[in-house]
């Protein structure tokens, strides 16, 4: 039935196109409300995510933060699929980064670059204005959906503002795109590994973490400069991003070094504001390793 699946997404798509963004809340409002109090689709996995990253909240902040996750999840569910027919003007007025220079004085080089991203705030939207708001070409490397026809159509939709969108499969070939201004590769490496014999184990939010190991071995193989994508929601359909350099040095720095400052970084930004992470993916279902005290990476 994957054509009736592919058939039901172009339709919600296209019914967004002619939704103005006060609307668009106000379907999330309900969303929300069935998706948190109706079917408690996955509460019992937000809220033991939060109570082992935050073991000093008290269960009623633990409570207020899961309904704020709900209530922005459901948020970037609709402005996800309006961000794909949306004009230009309208996404970069909401998704803004604050210091496009940092990136740019590379591509004025033509030196390519690493952007570390995360699953906060509104990551799709990410994938819709990087590549008009900096001169470097962006390339964003993401996992292909099952469905080929929602696959394409969703490729088709995010990439209008001619991002090139390369599979985790191909990453090599990412590697081999030309361009004039540099190539920004988008890494977004947050959750949980899917080959856990090169992981990097950290202590992460209180808790012993395996990374992935992606943006640092390419970190370490291209010497490429690695700059951190930082995205605040500002207040309900608008972000503001700034981008942060990540300091390193693969010839005398530790293995495991970069991954312990992206995610540290991470865990900066959700000490702050932990409502606009998505807490609702099984971070932590990975069986922490026996000789743990062995394989952990001390962060300096």
């Amino acid at each position: 039935m994957k054509w009736l699946e592919f058939f039901l997404f172009r339709i919600f798509v296209n019914l967004q196109r002619i939704t103005p963004f006060p609307v668009i809340y106000l379907k999330s409002d309900a969303v929300f409300f069935l998706l948190y109090y109706i079917f408690q689709y996955r509460r019992s996995i937000v809220s033991n995510n939060l109570k082992r990253s935050f073991p000093d909240k008290s269960e009623k902040e633990i409570k207020r933060m899961s309904k704020r996750f709900y209530r922005h999840l459901t948020d970037v569910f609709y402005e996800t699929a309006k961000g794909m027919t949306a004009s230009s003007k309208s996404l970069d007025k909401r998704y803004k980064i604050l210091n496009p220079e940092l990136a740019n004085a590379y591509s004025d080089k033509n030196q390519n670059v690493l952007f570390l991203a995360t699953h906060y705030g509104n990551w799709e939207w990410g994938i819709q204005c990087f590549n008009r708001q900096l001169k470097h070409q962006a390339v964003s490397l993401y996992l292909p959906l099952k469905n080929k026809w929602s696959e394409a159509y969703g490729v088709k939709k995010r990439t209008r503002s001619s991002m090139k969108m390369v599979p985790v499969q191909q990453t090599k070939d990412a590697f081999k795109i030309k361009s004039d201004t540099g190539l920004g590769f988008i890494l977004a490496a947050d959750q949980t590994p899917s080959n856990m014999e090169k992981s990097h184990w950290i202590h992460f939010l209180e808790q012993d973490t395996p990374c992935i190991h992606g943006p640092e071995a390419y970190g370490r193989k291209l010497n490429y400069p690695l700059i951190f994508i930082d995205v605040r929601k500002v207040k309900r359909g608008y972000y503001e991003i700034t981008l942060k350099e990540i300091p390193f040095n693969p010839e005398t720095e530790a293995i495991g070094q970069l991954t312990c400052k992206y995610m540290k970084t991470l865990e900066n930004v959700l000490h702050e504001a932990p409502e606009y992470w998505l807490w609702s993916h099984r971070r932590w279902k990975r069986k922490v390793p026996e000789n743990i005290n062995e394989i952990r990476i001390t962060c300096k």
